[in-house]
Parts: structure tokens; C-alpha cells; sequence
């Protein structure tokens, strides 16, 4: 797990070395292990390595294939890579080093861009050919690994967060409307391959880029989500045990391929929990597990940690976990916010950062449970839209969005008004074929699309922070494509994640299972009071957001009147959401300006 940043120039210069250099310290959290550069021509590449998988240096990056003529940058993990490996020997290639970055160098001099579909794992990387001049991208099918660019007529750059991209002066950092309002309605998920930036753009999921000197790219989408029913008629507990089948696989691959411990983040909930029983299932002994809580504030619980603990108890696990006070929060918040690569509004990203500061002094890689209510129907939305009447667009924005379009419209100012663009991408996308009932619409625009810039970028930036590297064996691919053609009906059965539920019986406490969904906890940021209201209305009143212009006055004005009272469908703060967004453009933007 790494940080990569590269710069390829279009204009017959040579790349900016001390651009470079300046990106390399701004992805250096991502990767304490090493840091390594290389040039050629055009072209220059940079990398930050955190060690997992061949500890040596001989995989230290960039690394450079001069016989095959090939350079490299890549952060993730393939899981599949000693397989690919042995087909490659086979073909004739050899080794100079026993980890997975190199397999990528020689699986795509043997297969070209094809190479990406042979790929089991999380991974963004760029390679450079150079006898073609030409720069290769590509980012995993579930959007795991973050992959950020600019581009103009004399230069493209890419790198692993927008903090790197933005060390270089010609960033276009002004807002992009459009953008402003999926990030205003859709709790800050702004879709690939827009940012709030309009200067900064991403590579979409499942998608390789081809870039010359001419600055022409040609974009393959090489994946594609299908919900529909399979030929092959199952039962219930027939898809049960396949499912079982392929998490089991999932959570083994990802244990597996590691020449470091793996530990767990366990809150307490089915997903983390179920995670344990399997790894324990799968013969792992020293198993290490951590959890984190908060203080409470009135009856909203800030841990569960009595849930965490009985799992604990089952497993014999070596647990730590930590308490953190609601007064040391806000003293660290801004550091956090610092490791964003976009605005995020989730709870949990500062918990996150935290949980991770502590666990990266123990072990370099975690499993976490994400991706598992949205493949299983785990959210109290899903019965509620299932149940909705209307078009589906009017079915998922009554329970989704966080604003409706006027309401939107009354809130920010004149230059950001414009037509109901976040409406129009998500029908857009529910109607988009290969989606058999309106709830496959929903979960496949979920799996695919929401989850990547909202619970799974927010996990990579917060452990990346510390030089953690998160696994999330829910989003292996293949567990993803069998999910997905699941009848809905089934995952919406016992309150939903039925199948997970059934699958846990044998091996989890009932109490786990069977209780009401909980939620990362972090009251301080949902019910806004105290020195956190303060906080927020001093960055809202500042002259940086007045000068900035996004929201109207009269907006800011009723939300610190009364914070409590202005809560989205999804019982997320307006407040937090506000000030979060111009924090975060104070913090990062306004900074590198300086």
C-alpha cells in the first residue's frame, strides 16, 4: 500500500522535479517506508512505499523493467498475484523481485490494457512505456485505491490525493456547480469523474486511461456492475452457502496475501464481527482486533464496545480499545481534515483517523467490514424506498437526499444556481440497463458508485494517514458480481442482511446479530453543541467563507440558530455539512494558495 504521483509534460519540456518532490511529501503519510523518483524524458514518477507484501528493496518503486522497457507506480494489493506469476513464468517471463508489483510490469507487457481484467485486488498505478512515450492508468473495478489528475495543454499530472495535485500553481480551484450540488445532496459523494474542484478530475472505477504526448486520451471501461438474475435458478439456502462460500474465500485471500500481521477494526456490528469468526475459521491464531468509542451525549450512545467485547470474548482475539474524550476531538479535527482528498461529512472519518493513529503502531494491515449493507440491503432506506410510490428517481430522492433542489437552490449563492444535476445523474444511473427490479437499480448505484467516495474513500484516507493499509474482503469483486444478482427480496428479509445474518448463526452471539443496526458513533459531530457549535460558527462567520461566497447568510444564519433542528433524510447535520465543505477549502485549497 503506497502513495503514487507522476507528472508527464505535453509541451517538450522537461517535468518539474521539484514539483515533484513537493507531491511525493504531500503522499508521504501514505507510504513511511520509502520514497523513490524517477525520470525519463517527459516523464517523471513518483512513489511513497508502505512494505506488506516482499519487504525487500528489491520492490521498492518506481519500479523500472529496462528489457521490457516499462517503469511503474503502483499502490494496492493483488490477491491473485502469485497465480498470474507462475502463467507469466510460463510465458517465459522472469523475476527479480517475489511481490505483486512487479506482476503488474510483466502481466501488462504480456497483455497490454487487458492486463487490468486479470487483476483480483485493490489497485491504482501508472505505467509509463518507454519506447511508446505513452503513460498507462488504471484504477480497481470497486474504486478501493484512489487515482486524482490534472490536465492541461502543457502538462498531466495524477497522484493519489488532490493535496499533491494541488503543490503545483496552474490548478483551476475554482468550484464546479455541478459538483457542489452532489456533494450538497448526496452526504458529499461527488461521482467520478468530477471533484469539487473543477480543475481536479478522478479516474472512474473500472476504468483505464491511455495518454500520449499529444495530450490524447483514450478511457476503457474494462468492468461493469449487472444485477440481474442468473440463469441458474437457486434456493435460498443455496445462495446463502454460496455466498458463505465466497466471503470465506475473500476474507482468506486477504489474510493471506501478507508478509505482515492483519488485524480487524471491530465496532461491534454483524459486518467486523463476522469478519473475526471467519478468520478465526480460517486457522489465523494470533488474531489482533481494535475498537474506539466516544463519550455519550444525552441517549445517543458513543461506543459499542459491549458488542465488541463479547466477540472478544468468543474469539480470545488480542484486543485494544481506546476511549476517546469529546474534548480531545475537536483539538485534532483539523488534522483530519488535512488528510481528506475531497470534503468528507461522515461521522466516522475523524473516528477513523483516530482508531487508525492507534492501530498502525501494532499492525500495517486491517480487514474492515465495509461495503456490507450495501450489497445486503443493510439500511433502513432500502424497505422504505422498496415500499415508496412513484418513478424510482422520486422513490430514491425521497428517502436519499440529503436537500431537496430548492431547498438547495435557497442555500447556496447565485453564481452556484443551476439546473437539479444530481437528480438527473442518479436516474440516469437507476435507468442504465442490466438491473433487474428497481431495488437491484438502487443497490447496484450504491455498490458501484456511492460507496467508492463515501465509506470506502474515507477509510483509505484515514488509515493511509498513519501508513495503514485497510482490506475490505465485503468489496472483493467477485463476492460484488454474485451479491448483486441475488434476489433483493432475500437480503431484505430479518430486517435486512439476511444472508449474513443466517451465515453468522453458527458462529457469532445472538445479541450481535439480532439487534437494531448501529452506527460508527460520533454524537459530538451529529448533535452540534458546546465548543463544536463554536467551532463551526467561527469558520462559517470567518472572512475566508464570506469572501467565498457558496452559501447564502440567511442559510448559515438559521443553521447556528438552531443546529438540532436541521437534520438530512439520512439524520446527518446540516450544520457539519456546511462548515465541513468550507473547512475543508480553508484547510487544503486556500493553504496551498498561499
Amino acid at each position: 500500500m503506497c502513495g503514487i504521483c507522476g507528472e508527464l509534460r505535453l509541451d517538450s519540456r522537461q517535468p518539474d522535479l521539484g514539483l515533484l518532490n513537493n507531491m511525493l511529501a504531500q503522499i508521504a503519510r501514505r507510504g513511511p517506508d520509502h520514497s523513490g523518483s524517477y525520470s525519463d524524458g517527459p516523464l517523471a514518477l513518483g512513489h511513497r512505499r508502505l512494505s506488506v507484501i516482499d519487504l525487500s528493496e528489491r520492490a521498492n518503486q518506481p519500479m523500472v523493467d529496462p528489457e521490457l522497457g516499462l517503469a511503474m507506480v503502483f499502490n494496492g494489493a493483488i490477491y491473485n498475484y502469485p497465480e498470474l506469476r507462475k502463467e507469466l513464468q510460463g510465458k517465459g517471463y522472469q523475476f527479480f523481485s517475489s511481490g505483486d508489483s512487479e506482476v503488474i510490469l510483466k502481466a501488462f507487457h504480456a497483455w497490454g490494457e487487458q492486463c487490468v481484467a486479470r487483476l483480483h485486488g485493490m489497485f491504482a498505478f501508472a505505467i509509463w512505456d518507454l519506447r511508446k512515450k505513452t503513460l498507462f492508468l488504471a484504477r480497481d473495478r470497486m474504486g478501493i485505491k484512489p487515482l486524482y489528475f490534472t490536465q492541461n495543454s502543457h502538462t498531466f499530472r495524477f497522484a493519489s490525493n488532490t493535496q499533491a495535485l494541488l503543490c503545483a500553481r496552474d490548478v483551476d480551484t475554482s468550484i464546479d456547480p455541478l459538483a457542489l450540488h452532489n456533494q450538497l445532496t448526496l452526504h458529499a459523494v461527488v461521482p467520478a469523474p468530477r471533484t469539487i474542484l473543477t480543475g481536479i478530475r478522478k479516474l472512474e472505477p473500472g476504468t483505464s486511461m491511455t495518454i500520449n504526448l499529444k495530450g490524447e486520451v483514450v478511457r476503457q471501461h474494462y468492468w461493469q456492475l449487472n444485477a440481474q438474475r442468473p440463469a441458474l435458478v437457486r434456493s435460498e439456502s443455496e445462495w446463502i452457502e454460496a455466498i458463505h462460500d465466497a466471503l470465506r474465500l475473500a476474507v482468506k485471500r486477504r489474510v493471506e496475501i501478507a508478509d505482515v500481521p492483519v488485524g480487524v477494526l471491530l465496532s461491534g456490528g454483524l459486518d467486523s464481527s463476522l469478519l473475526v469468526a471467519l478468520l478465526a475459521e480460517a486457522g489465523v491464531s494470533d488474531l489482533r482486533t481494535f475498537s474506539i468509542g466516544f463519550d455519550d451525549i444525552g441517549d445517543e450512545a458513543g461506543s459499542e464496545f459491549e458488542y465488541s467485547d463479547r466477540v472478544v470474548e468468543r474469539y480470545g482475539t488480542q484486543h485494544q480499545k481506546y476511549h476517546i474524550a469529546n474534548s480531545s476531538v475537536l483539538p485534532r479535527l483539523s488534522e483530519a481534515v488535512d488528510c481528506m482528498a475531497e470534503p468528507m461529512v461522515g461521522q466516522d472519518a475523524v473516528a477513523f483517523y483516530l482508531l487508525s493513529e492507534q492501530v498502525s503502531q501494532d499492525v500495517r494491515v486491517v480487514q474492515s467490514g465495509q461495503g456490507a449493507d450495501e450489497l445486503f440491503a443493510g439500511y433502513f432506506w432500502y424497505p422504505e424506498m422498496q415500499a415508496e410510490k412513484g418513478s424510482h428517481l422520486e422513490r430514491f430522492r425521497k428517502h436519499y437526499f440529503d436537500r431537496s433542489h430548492d431547498e438547495l437552490m435557497a442555500a447556496v449563492c447565485q453564481q452556484y444556481q443551476g439546473a437539479d444535476h444530481t437528480s438527473e445523474l442518479v436516474a440516469d444511473h437507476l435507468a442504465s440497463p442490466g438491473a433487474d427490479e428497481f431495488l437491484d437499480q438502487v443497490l447496484r448505484f450504491d455498490v458501484s458508485t456511492l460507496i467508492v467516495d463515501d465509506p470506502v474513500k474515507r477509510v483509505d484516507n484515514m488509515t493511509m494517514a498513519w501508513g495503514l493499509e485497510a482490506r475490505v474482503p465485503f468489496l472483493d469483486h467477485e463476492l460484488v458480481e454474485l451479491a448483486m444478482q441475488m434476489p433483493p427480496q432475500m437480503k431484505l428479509k430479518s430486517g435486512g442482511k439476511h444472508p449474513l445474518k443466517e451465515i453468522a448463526r453458527a458462529i457469532l452471539p445472538r445479541e450481535i446479530i439480532d439487534r437494531p443496526k448501529g452506527y460508527f458513533p460520533m454524537p459530538a459531530l451529529k448533535y452540534v453543541q458546546g465548543e463544536f457549535l463554536d467551532f463551526m460558527r467561527d469558520i462559517l462567520n470567518s472572512q475566508a467563507s464570506r469572501e467565498r461566497g457558496l452559501f447564502k447568510r440567511v442559510y448559515i444564519d438559521k443553521l447556528l440558530a438552531s443546529p438540532e433542528a436541521h437534520f438530512t433524510q439520512l439524520r446527518g447535520s446540516k450544520l457539519w455539512h456546511s462548515a465541513l465543505l468550507e473547512f475543508w477549502l480553508q484547510r487544503n485549497v486556500d493553504n496551498a494558495r498561499r
